[in-house]
């Protein structure tokens, strides 16, 4: 009797069990089913401008979420009880807040999108969503105590949770009790070993002979930001971190303050960006709603102006610009400092 080779053929093969679907990788009916807006509900006539309104916010709130695991991941590198400058944990740190911003600028451009829609547009949905109010998003609150945003520095404390549940409030309160991102670049910036008081006190000397008749009253500024720990509520970065900030500005051409100046010049631009996010805001409110407050019960544009003045976290940092000398004054480094920061050692 002759033999048949007979193969067995499988209804499915477990390669074909495991593949991944689009649609369901990415949950997209519960993204595309999570918009419900009020005026479609029944007795309601529906404002077709709201679906537009509920989506862009929805994306603002997947943005922060991707931002804040940016963020998230470089306070967990800076928190490392040794942070090495020369692993590849620093240019991690700086792609990632690159990122934030890359983010930020795309958060700026969607209010493009909103704009689209008339006032009158607005005002057919509005007065439904009180007292809902983009004030409420937790995750933009949070993202600002990570960065460094302490409560004793915001605008008005009493309110900006009082619309919150308290789930919410609780994650707030953690994210403030935790390292922020500006507290981890306060200790880094401390350890950097380069500034001896001999190079300090030339370049203070350097930058007084510099100063034009007007500015004279920056010699009083340099010396209590530089040199005096003074008793200011307001400061975030001690006298020896910013000495060392200034320093990595005014020697970034060096191999190895290259990547610390992308760092602080980084951090600079997510101040920036979050201020044209504000003031995007602050001018989509006016156009949309003038004088009038806010669904949530604020004063509507003129709470977010008081913000946006307030809310600068890495101000300190941008402020340095003021004590900076042109290069052909700046002080010769002493052999050793320039050998090492050459990586000639």
């Amino acid at each position: 009797m002759a033999k048949h080779n007979c193969v067995s053929l499988p209804h499915k093969t477990m390669d074909m069990e495991k593949a991944v679907y689009y649609a369901d990788y990415l949950q997209l009916d519960k993204i595309t089913g999570a918009q419900d807006p009020e005026s479609f509900k029944e007795g309601k006539e529906p404002a077709h401008d709201e679906m537009l309104f509920i989506i862009i916010h929805q994306a603002y709130e997947l943005w922060f979420k991707q931002i804040l695991f940016e963020v998230n991941s470089v306070i967990a590198i800076m928190n490392k009880p040794v942070v090495n400058d020369n692993s590849d944990d620093m240019h991690t740190v700086v792609h990632r807040l690159k990122r934030v911003v890359t983010i930020l600028r795309v958060l700026v451009q969607q209010v493009d999108i909103i704009e689209t829609m008339t006032p009158m547009d607005f005002l057919d949905f509005r007065d439904m969503l009180r007292p809902a109010s983009g004030f409420q998003s937790y995750q933009f609150k949070v993202l600002e105590a990570k960065l460094g945003l302490k409560f004793e520095h915001r605008h008005g404390q009493s309110y900006y949770t009082s619309q919150l549940k308290e789930k919410d409030i609780a994650i707030i309160k953690d994210a403030e009790s935790g390292k922020s991102v500006l507290e981890l670049i306060n200790a880094w910036l401390e350890r950097m070993p380069f500034i001896t008081n001999e190079f300090w006190n030339n370049y203070q000397q350097v930058y007084v002979n510099s100063l034009a008749e007007a500015e004279k009253n920056n010699a009083v500024t340099f010396e209590t930001l530089f040199t005096t720990a003074a008793d200011d509520t307001e400061r975030n970065l001690s006298p020896k971190a910013c000495r060392s900030a200034l320093f990595i500005m005014m020697y970034h051409g060096y191999p190895m303050l290259e990547l610390p100046f992308q760092l602080l010049d980084t951090l600079i631009e997510v101040d920036n960006q979050l201020g044209n996010w504000r003031s995007r805001h602050i001018n989509m409110v006016q156009r949309m709603i003038g004088t009038r407050i806010g669904t949530g019960g604020s004063t509507g544009a003129g709470y977010l102006k008081a913000a946006m003045d307030k809310h600068y976290i890495f101000k300190e940092l941008s402020q340095l610009n003021s004590f900076l000398v042109e290069r052909k004054k700046l002080p010769e480094l002493e052999k050793g400092v320039s050998e090492k920061l050459g990586y000639n050692f």
